[in-house]
């Protein structure tokens, strides 16, 4: 079953595992559903969209270039972040409308009081993993 080798792969290169809690940001029509419902899959349960209270594992934001200030954007988005929470940014592929270079998501990450890692492929999509720095008290 094809799907379901997918949905375990993007899931797995996310690092999303059941029973996260998973917040989207940035849906549009041109998002990947497929993408989107294999995490769902993996989670077994939905997405949770922007006006959740919930404290979340994993923020999923879908951005393009000309989407607005990134830097405001995840300074917004690390609010209801877990402590070892991370920022999935997802940006169309390089050569596509709307892509936004890898470069730019490290410059915009800082200010937020993020750390950048390489950047996975996720079928049209590229997605760069943001962490929060570790606390003092998790430092042992």
């Amino acid at each position: 079953m094809v799907a379901a080798a997918d949905a375990q792969n993007y899931a797995q290169k996310l690092g999303i595992t059941h029973d996260m809690v998973v917040q989207e940001l940035g849906w549009d029509e041109d998002t990947d559903d497929a993408l989107r419902a294999e995490i769902e899959e993996t989670i077994g349960s939905e997405l949770l969209d922007e006006d959740t209270d919930e404290v979340v594992d994993v923020v999923l934001l879908w951005w393009r270039d000309g989407d607005g200030d990134l830097v405001d954007e995840l300074l917004n988005v690390i609010t209801p972040l877990a402590e070892e929470g991370v920022v999935w940014v997802l940006t169309p592929k390089t050569g596509q409308d709307g892509h936004v270079d890898p470069s730019e998501i490290a410059e915009s990450a800082t200010p937020a009081g993020l750390t950048s890692t390489t950047p996975v492929s996720l079928g049209a999509w590229t997605g760069t993993k943001l962490t929060q720095p570790k606390t003092p008290s998790k430092q042992r």
